[in-house]
């Protein structure tokens, strides 16, 4: 069990956070920008830091920062909740070269999940069913060869990111250049890296989403599944928990899809 945690976030999820630590008799650290000094997630927590200026990027996406604040408060662990930093794969690497446990995927598992087309390789190597697609575009006859196949429409994705930044619909074959150049281009601008693949496009589908707990045991667990398919601009609006369009034997093969 941890002794000391540091929470690398604020709002909501630091709360909760919080109160999980005080339930298990963990001392906690707050972070926190100028503007935040005195929200109530700095309040409740044992110490806090200040990790820099009003802005995000300045103090909640300020890794030296926080990684200081980690080390002259000499915690054990650290919390990242969600959002900020909690998907980066780099805050991740730095913060188990200090010996210090991150809360969350390790660093490697971010890397490989993080880019899409390294996801879709590892849930084809593991039998998992995956959209169809293809991962390699740089030549344009397979490009060609895999619309014939799968039929039009077609959707270009940025293999890093999220939010649909990096995406366009292909609805005629006579756009492919056109919306290549353009979904580079903004995947590069949000994510610096213009790496992008195709795959089918699903018309009206449903975003299902399981929850996975593990520990560094072994031990895998799902705790139910969130209905997301109800968003703007590719941004969730509601999350509804448990799905009402989902069978009991639906529900059975996803959880255990999503174990292995």
């Amino acid at each position: 069990m941890f002794k000391k945690e540091l929470i690398a976030n604020r709002g909501e999820i630091a709360l909760r956070i919080l109160r999980a630590c005080r339930e298990l008799n963990i001392k906690t650290v707050a972070i926190h920008s100028e503007a935040d000094e005195s929200a109530m997630h700095v309040r409740m927590a044992d110490e806090s830091v200040c990790v820099g200026p009003a802005s995000a990027q300045s103090s909640y996406l300020n890794i030296p920062a926080i990684i200081t604040a980690a080390t002259i408060t000499n915690v054990d662990a650290i919390h990242p909740g969600y959002g900020f930093l909690s998907e980066n794969q780099r805050f991740a690497e730095i913060i188990e070269e200090h010996n210090v446990k991150f809360i969350g995927p390790n660093s490697q598992h971010i890397k490989m999940m993080g880019n899409k087309i390294s996801a879709r390789k590892i849930m084809k190597d593991n039998n998992v069913p995956i959209v169809p697609g293809l991962n390699d575009i740089s030549d344009k006859n397979k490009i060609k060869q895999f619309i014939d196949r799968t039929e039009l429409p077609i959707i270009i994705k940025a293999a890093s990111g999220g939010g649909g930044k990096g995406m366009r619909i292909i609805k005629d074959y006579s756009e492919l250049d056109k919306s290549i150049n353009a979904a580079k281009l903004e995947a590069k601008k949000s994510f610096n890296d213009d790496t992008v693949y195709i795959e089918k496009f699903l018309t009206s589908p449903k975003h299902i989403e399981i929850q996975i707990l593990s520990d560094s045991h072994g031990n895998v667990v799902t705790l139910g599944e969130r209905d997301c398919s109800i968003q703007r601009k590719h941004q969730k609006l509601i999350e509804e928990s448990p799905s009402t369009i989902l069978t009991q034997k639906e529900r059975d093969q996803i959880s255990e899809l999503c174990r292995k």
